[in-house]
């Protein structure tokens, strides 16, 4: 009795645990990136549901599969945990594909016996029909389990359809490249490297979409005698295509046409006010560009 109080307690903790994490995931999230700006917070708000309800849906699957692992004697921690882990589609389809046939037990002997038996394999004792109809009715069990795992389950896909919808049609997503808020990008970027250190933003990329957009936060100590030097290249320039760099502040949005330099460019921020300013390089075409960006 106390190892069964003790693995529900294990599995109790773990699931908590895991909400917590991702909890914390999302806020840490929130942290680095201003509050979500420039994003509806319905798209993420469905996310974390979509994520919330499908560790529900699981673990209603899972703890239904506990109960049934122990009236057919299998191990009902590990078949719990697999059903969990392997998500509710995957794992249910393994386990009701290996899980053992359901049995009784003989009134004579107490020997667990198969439903299906007409007579108990220990002490040849006759079952009846009805004993039989006993043991199949025991087998219908945790019905609330079932329902509350398929109501979750209907919820995390209107989540998933919502998330999917809203983040498809644009809606609640600033693309404004000259939005003061962050910009949040719907196509692709096939990226090499994107790192910040010591002041210096350097981006590497082969290819993005149309239009796409990388950003990175700076900060202007003395708007008065700073600028923005950017070193930039571009190996594959098609016609017509384009490398954009943009400095946005506030009301103010400076953009620079870094398609093409034979030499660094230096731009004065005396324009600009101290503080934080969103430096971004909007790709329209361009292909293998190297980039090194910074204030100073």
């Amino acid at each position: 009795m106390n190892h069964k109080k003790r693995s529900k307690s294990l599995i109790g903790i773990g699931v908590i645990a895991i909400l917590l994490l991702i909890v914390l995931r999302f806020g840490l999230y929130f942290l680095k990136s201003d509050g979500f700006s420039g994003l509806s917070m319905l798209i993420p708000l469905l996310l974390l549901l979509f994520i919330i309800f499908s560790l529900c849906t699981s673990s209603f699957f899972a703890a239904w599969v506990y109960q049934d692992c122990k009236k057919r004697g299998d191990d009902p921690v590990l078949w719990a945990i697999v059903v969990f882990i392997a998500t509710p589609f995957i794992g249910l389809l393994i386990y009701f594909l290996r899980r053992s046939e359901l049995k009784g037990t003989c009134q004579a002997c107490g020997h667990r016996v198969s439903v299906k038996a007409k007579f108990c394999e220990e002490c040849g004792t006759h079952i009846n029909k009805e004993e039989n109809i006993i043991m199949v009715k025991q087998g219908t069990h945790h019905l609330k389990l079932i329902v509350a795992g398929i109501v979750s389950m209907v919820l995390m896909l209107i989540c998933l359809t919502g998330f999917i919808v809203s983040a498809a049609t644009g809606n609640g997503v600033n693309t404004d490249v000259a939005s003061n808020e962050r910009v949040w990008n719907l196509g692709t970027i096939s990226m090499n490297s994107n790192t910040y250190l010591d002041g210096i933003w350097k981006l590497d990329f082969r290819s993005a979409s149309d239009g796409f957009v990388e950003e990175q936060n700076m900060k202007i100590d003395d708007a008065d005698s700073q600028s923005v030097y950017a070193d930039v290249s571009c190996k594959t320039v098609p016609e017509g295509a384009t490398l954009v760099l943009w400095l946005v502040q506030g009301d103010i949005s400076r953009s620079i046409d870094v398609t093409d330099l034979s030499e660094p460019v230096e731009y004065s921020l005396s324009e600009f006010q101290n503080g934080k300013i969103h430096v971004r390089l909007q790709i329209n075409g361009v292909e293998d560009a190297v980039s090194e960006i910074y204030i100073r």
